[in-house]
């Protein structure tokens, strides 16, 4: 890989970001991890692709955001979880905000799990001990605050006892911006497990169950021509009505610490959930005279996807198979329809990749640093290009006008990068 200094680097800085299409919060603007339809096509992937810029990061695994040339990156600086605004096109830092202390276990880095999610001149961030925070896009100027610990009686206990979900190794479902709405799986009881915020005054505008938080964020999305929030929670998948909060179905999920990481996914009437221990699930969700029910339609434990949240193409399904392979699943079904091994780096339980769909191909960034482009085809494993552009990694890249940005490695030595893969 190329790493350009001096003036060919400010030459390629300024070139790098003449429009951007926006990668503003977890998962892509379709929180489902298609690139944006303006983004440019990636039939295959250059062997060297170009670095134009990188900058240190501090510990932790929150993903890079880009929104309105600006990419947001969350990280431990100064042993303070602190959220900083880059421009996009030169690396270079034009603010940064306090947002909490951070929190150390066995399992990662001391810093941010929760990736930022912005909208338009405001960008909200969550740190590991539940604190939720509002700022100014311009200038990162404070504008509300929640905590979900003081506010909503959530717990966080970190890495003892049996302690679940996000009361063990913190925060990691970003907030969802729905219309004027922010919603949040912040945990809290009584009756606060989901809370939906006003997003800009912080108002609270319903609050629902008493599920503590898994891992995953809450996904809006349309089943039986009805939108409504589906949340991954620590004790099972429920969906609720978006205006009110009311619970319309649950499918209880319960394994041991409640490891449920997979953003969830919507096919027809399917919801589709992963987790270690309970493998990939197809929950069915029907309606019948405004009376709701879900239940399990099938389960595979081929297919099992412990932290990698999946991606959709057509009826198929593409993520981190139990035994470091990627897998493609036929969504109606979960029958396996191919596994291609030897791609990923880590243990098999914990391997992972962040993929992004691209028309008829999948981009994905390996947990050894290799971008991976593949086709979206149940066939066969059919591979389009690779490059190595990182180290160890676990967080999920951002795409936008042609520039890939992400994290290089999980603590104090590693970097924020951008990388051109397209013109």
């Amino acid at each position: 890989m190329r790493f350009p200094t001096g003036p060919l680097l400010a030459a390629l800085c300024f070139l790098a970001v003449p429009a951007l299409a926006d990668w503003p919060n977890w998962r892509g603007p379709g929180h489902n991890g298609h690139a944006p339809p303006d983004a440019p096509a990636l039939p295959t992937l250059p062997t060297d692709p170009a670095v134009l810029w990188q900058i240190p990061a501090g510990e932790g695994l929150a993903s890079p955001v880009v929104s309105g040339g600006r990419v947001f990156a969350f990280d431990n600086q100064g042993g303070r979880e602190t959220l900083r605004a880059l421009d996009a096109a030169t690396g270079t830092e034009r603010w940064r905000a306090d947002i909490d202390e951070p929190f150390s276990d066995s399992q990662g880095p001391t810093g941010p799990r929760n990736t930022p999610t912005v909208d338009g001149d405001r960008v909200y961030a969550v740190s590991c001990r539940g604190e939720l925070q509002c700022r100014r896009v311009s200038d990162g100027s404070l504008v509300w605050r929640a905590n979900y610990v003081k506010d909503f009686g959530a717990e966080f206990i970190g890495e003892r006892g049996l302690a679940p979900g996000a009361a063990r190794h913190g925060n990691n479902g970003s907030p969802l911006i729905d219309g004027e709405h922010l919603i949040a799986p912040v945990g809290g009881r009584p009756g606060a497990g989901v809370v939906c915020f006003d997003k800009h005054s912080g108002a609270v505008l319903w609050k629902s169950t008493d599920d503590q938080a898994g891992y995953a964020p809450a996904v809006v999305g349309t089943l039986h021509d009805i939108p409504q929030v589906v949340c991954f929670t620590a004790i099972g998948v429920v969906g609720l009505d978006r205006r009110s909060g009311r619970e319309l179905w649950r499918v209880p999920v319960r394994t041991s610490y409640a490891r449920h990481v997979t953003t969830p996914v919507l096919h027809r009437d399917l919801v589709i959930v992963s987790s270690h221990e309970a493998g990939l699930l197809g929950i069915r969700v029907s309606r019948q005279n405004n009376e709701w029910s879900a239940d399990l339609a099938w389960t595979s434990k081929d297919a099992a996807m412990n932290f990698a949240s999946p991606v959709a193409v057509g009826d198929h399904l593409y993520g981190v198979g139990p035994a470091r392979d990627l897998v493609c699943v036929e969504m109606t079904t979960g029958r396996l329809r191919w596994s291609q091994p030897g791609i990923l780096t880590t243990s098999p339980g914990n391997a992972y990749a962040g993929f992004i769909a691209m028309e008829d191909r999948i981009l994905a960034l390996t947990d050894g640093g290799e971008l991976l482009l593949f086709a979206a085809s149940p066939a066969a494993y059919q591979e389009h290009g690779r490059a190595q552009v990182s180290s160890l990694n676990w967080c999920n890249p951002a795409y936008s006008a042609g520039v890939v940005y992400l994290r290089d490695g999980l603590r104090q030595t590693g970097r924020w990068r951008a990388v051109r893969v397209a013109d």
